[in-house]
């Protein structure tokens, strides 16, 4: 079993970055795929991105693609999710989730409580 705390959201105008974490607990973190996904308000919870146990491959939704960036760090048991060129639809609440590989919700067993992104002028 593992939990997850998500940290990094904020306010940032269109064209800015940001950088979500992930900090996870427990010593079975580097056993899981990590996944980011995002729900903006009366939207579905939607697929962003995953990453499996060793960082070896990498999985984008198209709307992020070029954009984003997810890492890992097993030593420190922490997800990361750089994001550039914002754009005023990213904004959502973040969730970070561990679990299986693949781009679905029932893909992933544990979520974080989320971290709120604004993209605004």
């Amino acid at each position: 079993q593992v939990q997850v705390v998500e940290s990094g959201g904020g306010l940032v105008q269109p064209g800015g970055s940001l950088r979500l974490s992930c900090a996870a607990s427990g010593r079975t973190f580097n056993r899981y795929a990590m996944g980011w996904f995002r729900q903006a308000p009366g939207k579905e919870r939607e697929f962003v991105a995953a990453i499996n146990w060793s960082a070896s491959t990498t999985l984008y939704a198209d709307s992020v693609k070029g954009r984003f960036t997810i890492s890992r760090d097993n030593a420190k048991n922490t997800l990361y999710l750089q994001m550039n060129s914002l754009k005023p639809e990213d904004t959502a609440v973040y969730y970070c989730a561990a679990g299986r590989w693949g781009a679905e919700r029932y893909d992933y067993d544990y979520w974080g409580q989320g971290t709120q992104v604004t993209v605004s002028s």
